[in-house]
């Protein structure tokens, strides 16, 4: 027990003999502590076991790395230009390689939302993969882009789907996606047309794109012979013509530059531009004065642009010649948007404004100014401001001939109307009419050798076909002219309209992304570009009867009828006008004949105009319907009926009112076609078996006479009840 209290006590003692000490043991703990707490951020980690580690072994290294967790991919991207394919879990080999850039890639997202990888390398290209198939879908390089500068970061925004890019400047890319093609489409280039010519020279069909690319066409079969793109960098092409021989093409786009090519290597000779702040050229023309070849622009910068085509100055820029006087004072004010030629001297320009002017081409004069009409006043122009003249064309038959009092310029205005002009002998409007039935704007026109025919086409793809022999030729005209044909050639605005005289052969062009060739009176040939090509020689390999897909499933394709351009509302109002008219007359005719009546009727005289206004609401479609404890209808008219007949003893009622047998005009429900809504159905009432044999002998004979054996019999049956 003792030596248990002293060691107890030792213990206690020995726990207690120093405090100093034991505080600064404890004040030197915690001081360590937090030193080794410290230091704990700046330790190296240790070693992960190598089953705990997987390791991709890349031989140029990885300069970027995207883990899709959606589908459990990995993507890595170095120095060799490759973007690899990996499953995390299986590291030895990767699954797919993709291989298209030409520059160290720096950047890649993979997309499961929009099942798309996004990578860009240091040449500022970007580029879009299918993460399915492992495809390029699309390819953006620096100067389609305008990225430049150095890349410093890049991030992919799902919602807005855009890619953000931090390099010289911010840019923001919007991703869109073009629409899934519909079958049996044929197309003719991927973006929108904006115009198209025919080289008679060689026989051969250019179209130009948005996308700056040119396409040469085979005019005898529709097949592709050759293409080239980026004809005006990052710009759109605008316009094209050819030179006098046909060997050359000139194109205008809207970075402000004329380009004059060789079209069969696709190799670009000159580059015509000024020095000044470049505008976007709208039209062009090639024309010949006094010998001396010359281009013709015009554009935004509401000047005539002249460029000397020199055959030996080799220089590869050329400039445009000086400005004439009467354009720097009198000239157009707002932007110029055609150009149209009449050799030897007269070239007419149009403006946003609607303002035409015809030029003498040698003096560089106003030979006179034509204002377009503005549209008819009411609610659907006048909040339009619109009053641009987009096409213009000369009749150069009757301009050449002079012929002072004719029509020798056919121009658009606002609201779809075409306008002709006198320019000779006193200017001004000879017609004005609207081809489209919905008022769409033209967009392109074309006239036929001899000026007999003139095609027109709209905004909704028609074209419609008019004889202007002699249309115009002998002052004001009051009617439009004759209308041949019309057809739909396109689902979208047709851009370009040309006649080809040689084959009796119309081309087209559209924003519906197709180049397309027509009989002069609508017969479809084909699209440019079909899988099948046709011999334009062998009638028996076009196209025709059959017409473009698209176009036969547009709504607007429709033929015009009155029946489906009015309302439902409309018919209606006129199935009821005729009934009352029906009416009328029924109830005309019956005041008639009630005079042949006998006096004893004049009792029911009262009665009858009561019934009379019951039957004229049953006649309207009003039927009074009761509902019995049975759950049938009762039909409460039905009493008007006999009371009628009744009244009428000498008339047959059926033949007067043959209207009342048909069921009434009924409003159609919402939809198309609205003219089988109308049909009713009826149901028919349960008729007995056994009944009367029916009477065969009235078979042939004359109604009314029956009706009157039939009223001599009830009226001696009376005459004998009451005796």
């Amino acid at each position: 027990m003792e030596s248990r209290v002293a060691s107890s006590v030792q213990g206690c003692i020995m726990k207690t003999t120093n405090v100093k000490q034991k505080m600064k043991e404890i004040r030197n703990v915690r001081k360590d502590a937090k030193t080794q707490k410290g230091q704990a951020f700046f330790v190296l980690p240790q070693k992960r076991a190598e089953c705990d580690q997987t390791v991709f072994r890349i031989s140029k290294g990885v300069k970027a790395f995207s883990y899709c967790r959606k589908r459990s991919l990995l993507l890595t991207g170095g120095m060799d230009r490759i973007i690899r394919v990996w499953n995390p879990y299986l590291p030895g080999k990767p699954t797919g390689m993709l291989r298209s850039h030409t520059a160290p890639v720096i950047y890649i997202h993979a997309s499961s939302e929009d099942n798309k990888i996004f990578s860009m390398s240091t040449d500022n290209t970007v580029k879009i993969w299918d993460l399915e198939t492992h495809t390029c879908l699309f390819t953006a390089s620096s100067k389609a882009s305008g990225i430049k500068g150095e890349l410093t970061a890049c991030l992919y925004l799902p919602r807005l789907q855009a890619l953000c890019m931090a390099a010289g400047t911010m840019a923001l890319l919007h991703l869109r996606l073009r629409p899934a093609p519909e079958p049996h489409l044929e197309l003719s280039h991927q973006e929108p047309v904006v115009c198209c010519r025919y080289n008679p020279a060689f026989r051969h069909v250019v179209s130009c794109s948005e996308a700056s690319m040119v396409r040469v066409w085979d005019f005898e079969t529709g097949r592709q012979l050759s293409e080239f793109t980026g004809v005006h960098g990052s710009a759109g092409i605008t316009c094209l013509t050819f030179d006098s021989s046909g060997r050359r093409l000139v194109t205008g786009g809207r970075d402000g530059c004329l380009k004059i090519w060789n079209y069969n290597n696709g190799h670009c000779l000159h580059t015509l531009k000024k020095d000044e702040k470049q505008s976007e050229v709208c039209d062009c023309t090639y024309m010949e004065v006094n010998q001396n070849k010359c281009i013709i622009a015009v554009g935004w910068d509401r000047r005539i642009n002249i460029y000397f085509d020199v055959p030996r100055d080799f220089h590869h820029f050329w400039k445009p010649q000086p400005y004439w006087q009467d354009d720097l004072n009198h000239g157009h004010r707002e932007d110029i948007l055609c150009v149209a030629q009449c050799p030897p001297f007269l070239l007419a320009t149009s403006s946003y404004d609607g303002e035409i002017i015809i030029w003498n081409v040698i003096s560089g004069h106003i030979h006179c100014k034509l204002n377009t009409p503005s549209p008819s006043d009411g609610p659907d122009h006048q909040d339009d401001p619109d009053r641009s003249v987009s096409c213009l064309i000369f009749l150069k038959t009757r301009a050449g001939k002079l012929n002072l009092g004719a029509a020798s310029l056919i121009a658009n205005g606002p609201g779809g109307h075409i306008t002709f002009w006198r320019l000779l002998s006193g200017t001004g409007l000879v017609a004005n009419f609207t081809p489209s039935r919905g008022k769409a704007q033209v967009s392109s026109m074309a006239v036929s050798a001899g000026d007999a025919l003139l095609y027109v086409a709209d905004q909704q793809g028609f074209v419609h076909v008019y004889d202007i022999k002699e249309y115009g030729l002998q002052g004001p005209e009051l009617q439009p002219p004759k209308k041949v044909t019309f057809w739909r050639a396109h689902v979208s605005m047709v851009t370009s309209l040309e006649l080809i005289e040689e084959e009796n052969i119309l081309l087209s062009s559209s924003l519906d992304r197709t180049v397309r060739l027509w009989s002069w009176d609508g017969a479809y040939i084909g699209t440019f570009g079909q899988s099948s090509p046709w011999d334009i020689f062998t009638p028996a390999s076009w196209s025709h009867p059959s017409v473009p897909y698209e176009i036969l499933t547009d709504p607007r394709s429709m033929p015009a009828h009155p029946m489906l351009e009015e309302g439902a509302s409309a018919r209606y109002m006129r199935g009821q006008e005729k009934q009352a008219n029906v009416m009328e007359n029924a109830q005309a005719e019956l005041e008639k004949t009630s005079d042949l009546c006998s006096p004893e009727n004049s009792i029911l005289e009262a009665e009858t105009k009561q019934d009379r206004n019951k039957w004229s609401t049953f006649c309207h479609g009003r039927f009074v319907f009761d509902l019995c404890k049975s759950c049938k209808l009762r039909v409460e008219n039905l009493e008007i009926w006999r009371v009628y007949a009744k009244s009428s003893k000498m008339v047959n009622v059926t033949k007067l009112l043959p209207a009342q047998n048909k069921p009434y005009w009924k409003m159609p429900a919402p939809g198309w076609p609205s003219i089988y809504q109308t049909l009713r159905c009826h149901e028919v009432a349960c008729v007995s078996l056994l009944g009367k044999k029916p009477d065969l002998s009235i078979v042939g004979s004359d109604l009314s006479n029956i009706n009157f054996l039939m009223q001599e019999r009830e009226g001696s049956r009376a005459v004998q009840k009451d005796s």
